[in-house]
């Protein structure tokens, strides 16, 4: 069925050299991967088995503190995750970036599925769950999951402590992944989405103020209202896979 909001999205997409894709959650949710928070979450609205919020047992604070409490909750996220693959969403962008190289990923998500997917041009703000490294000294890995891993997991080669070079609640973000972020904002971009995401951090929200400012479109994909609502031009209220779906096959895209 004709849509004239999609239709449009996807003429401004047609038309556009370098787009952004700002991505939480919600896109990932359609490749079946539950969030901690959320619909669908595997904490939502209760505490953990240790009687805190999620938030805080998955915080650098409590990983300094008692790591083994933070793996225990890292391990399990991890199980419930494993063997999600991309959904049509991510291939989408994917193939969107070999068409049009100025496309970039802004990804809060740490599962890894924009790059599994094949997008390059990937800044993931959060760092990525299978990267590994040992917080004394150099070693570091990329696991395909954490089946091998079980309890407190040490380092081969010294005996430390290893974990997965994500950002905890309360950690600072990448240098290298923030640079990269700024380095392709100020260079600037026709058109900005914010797709399945709250838009909570002033990081992941500033895109969409900037593209505003600048008078360049933008678009939001989420079934509800979020802290970047109001910043959007286009708003399309349906889930993330199905929204980039329907934009893909939108006579006004291939066109």
């Amino acid at each position: 069925m004709k849509d004239p909001a999609v239709d449009e999205v996807a003429a401004l997409l047609r038309d556009a050299s370098r787009v952004l894709f700002i991505t939480g959650a919600g896109i990932s949710a359609d490749s079946g991967m539950p969030t901690y928070r959320g619909v669908g979450g595997l904490y939502e609205d209760t505490e953990t088995a240790h009687g805190l919020p999620i938030e805080v047992v998955l915080s650098g604070a409590q990983f300094a503190s008692d790591p083994a409490v933070t793996w225990n909750y890292l391990l399990e996220i991890e199980r419930a995750c494993r063997g999600v693959a991309p959904n049509a969403g991510h291939r989408f962008i994917a193939d969107l970036e070999r068409e049009k190289p100025g496309t970039w990923v802004l990804t809060q998500n740490v599962d890894g599925l924009h790059r599994t997917a094949g997008s390059r041009n990937l800044v993931e703000i959060h760092g990525r769950v299978t990267d590994l490294y040992c917080v004394q000294c150099d070693y570091r890995e990329t696991v395909r999951d954490y089946s091998h891993l079980a309890g407190l997991p040490r380092c081969p080669d010294c005996g430390g402590l290893v974990r997965p070079d994500v950002v905890l609640f309360g950690e600072l973000l990448p240098e290298a992944a923030v640079t990269t972020l700024y380095r392709e904002l100020d260079r600037g971009f026709d058109l900005v989405f914010s797709v399945g995401t709250s838009s909570l951090f002033p990081y992941i929200s500033e895109p969409m103020l900037r593209a505003r400012m600048a008078g360049k479109p933008t678009v939001e994909i989420n079934p509800v209202e979020t802290e970047v609502s109001d910043l959007a031009d286009h708003v399309l209220r349906m889930g993330a896979a199905e929204a980039l779906t329907r934009i893909r096959d939108s006579d006004h895209f291939c066109s």
